[in-house]
């Protein structure tokens, strides 16, 4: 009995010394500890997965592949980096447990996510002073809460700018968009880029997030934008209608009503922003024969053919290992793309041996120079020096759009348009959030 006491004591003893040993040579690594020289910092994203209405697997997949691609070439700056996944569900519920996991993980920052349920993920993580970094921008909280870190203008930027592309071509706008908290927003501001440029303001056509039926819509908006064929006036036939659908995943059913409905003595220009319409729609509805052929878009980023893209397609090539919900077209990749640039540059501001916490995280945010995307957005910044005086939408710190238009089946720049700041246009646009 003895003798087994002291070989367990004698054991006991000898794996202490190993493992302390094996922590000061810095060899391997417990979850959520430290790793490399700086050791691992822990981050979340989280988004909608197999739900009714938008998803959004890209960004979490993004998220995996920027992961494997970071510790492949040593870390960042010194430090490993450990991403958390989380599927966010479209409901507050889920997006309010996707942010409890990333407190329980302490995590250090949630970093290119989606949601629109900005009041249930962001006060977990306020209460934690966890950093949001590049959120997609469906929530109004994104652009109001001082933990949040925008890396795009969100769908304010995007819908006002959507105002301002079809002023140039339409006499008349109908607005198709889902009914919810979200969506009241957008008229507001889709109106603001109109005014901007003289025209009156659109027609709101609210529908169901999740319907599978937009027949009734697709009428109401030919309506709006024909006269139905009962207009008489003479110069009718010089107006150019426009019906522009912000629907998500959706999108593309109210395309397929709207052609159905479609008279054929006259075609209304259609248009919608990135997110809900992309390349990979385009090529999946037939390409140079979609129905999006000629599509005007929105975007926040320049066109997924520019070479700046680059470096993001190479990573998704060589680390998403096969996952086809990663497209390197799709803009909630990209904005996870860039969300995990900012990470990266931010940490790279730390020393290598240094401890990162959620903490300083956010007091480099607040305070460092402006950071760098590659050329993807303008050098962005979130010092107080650097809010724009939106109403409802103070951390907007990047009002960029970009005009695109569907090509012999490619989403191509506009001919004659350029990158646009929809800031000016935002601050003079009524509170909507």
């Amino acid at each position: 009995m003895t003798i087994s006491r002291r070989a367990a004591s004698l054991s006991r003893t000898f794996v202490a010394t190993a493992m302390g040993a094996c922590l000061v040579a810095g060899c391997g690594t417990l979850p959520g500890g430290s790793g490399g020289s700086g050791g691992t910092i822990t981050v979340m994203t989280f988004a909608p997965e197999e739900t009714k209405a938008t998803n959004m697997p890209g960004m979490t997949g993004m998220a995996k592949a920027y992961e494997r691609w970071v510790n492949a070439k040593g870390g960042i700056n010194g430090h490993r980096l450990r991403v958390l996944t989380c599927n966010e569900k479209n409901t507050p519920s889920g997006a309010a447990d996707c942010a409890r996991k990333a407190v329980a993980e302490k995590a250090v920052a949630v970093v290119g996510s989606y949601s629109q349920h900005g009041r249930a993920f962001m006060a977990p993580l306020e209460a934690e002073g966890i950093p949001f970094i590049g959120g997609y921008g469906v929530s109004s909280e994104e652009f109001q809460s001082p933990l949040s870190y925008p890396v795009n203008g969100g769908q304010p930027v995007l819908i006002a700018g959507a105002g301002h592309q079809l002023s140039r071509a339409c006499t008349q706008v109908a607005l198709v968009r889902p009914d919810t908290l979200a969506g009241d927003t957008l008229p507001v501001l889709l109106n603001a880029g109109l005014r901007a440029n003289k025209m009156a303001d659109a027609s709101d056509i609210r529908a169901a997030e999740d319907s599978a039926d937009f027949k009734p819509q697709a009428g109401e908006a030919i309506a709006h934008t024909t006269g139905n064929g009962k207009e008489k006036d003479k110069d009718r036939d010089k107006d150019k209608g426009c019906v522009t659908a912000v629907l998500g995943e959706r999108t593309e059913t109210f395309f397929d009503a709207f052609r159905r409905t479609e008279p054929q003595r006259q075609k209304p220009q259609i248009s919608s922003v990135l997110g809900s319409v992309s390349q990979s729609l385009v090529d999946r509805t037939g390409g140079r024969e979609s129905p999006f052929e000629g599509a005007y878009l929105t975007s926040w980023y320049p066109v997924a053919s520019d070479p700046l893209w680059e470096p993001m397609r190479k990573v998704v090539t060589d680390f998403a290992f096969g996952d086809d919900t990663v497209d390197p077209d799709d803009s909630g990749a990209q904005t996870t793309w860039i969300a995990y640039t900012v990470l990266g540059e931010i940490v790279k501001r730390f020393d290598e041996d240094e401890s990162i916490d959620a903490r300083k995280i956010k007091r480099s945010l607040n305070e460092s120079q402006p950071v760098t995307t590659g050329g993807l957005t303008p050098d962005l910044s979130w010092r107080y020096q650097d809010m724009r005086a939106v109403a409802g939408f103070p951390r907007i710190v990047n009002g960029r759009v970009t005009f695109q238009v569907v090509q012999s089946g490619r989403l191509v720049a506009q001919p004659g348009e350029q990158p646009l700041d929809m800031t000016p246009t935002l601050v003079q646009a009524p509170r909507t959030a």
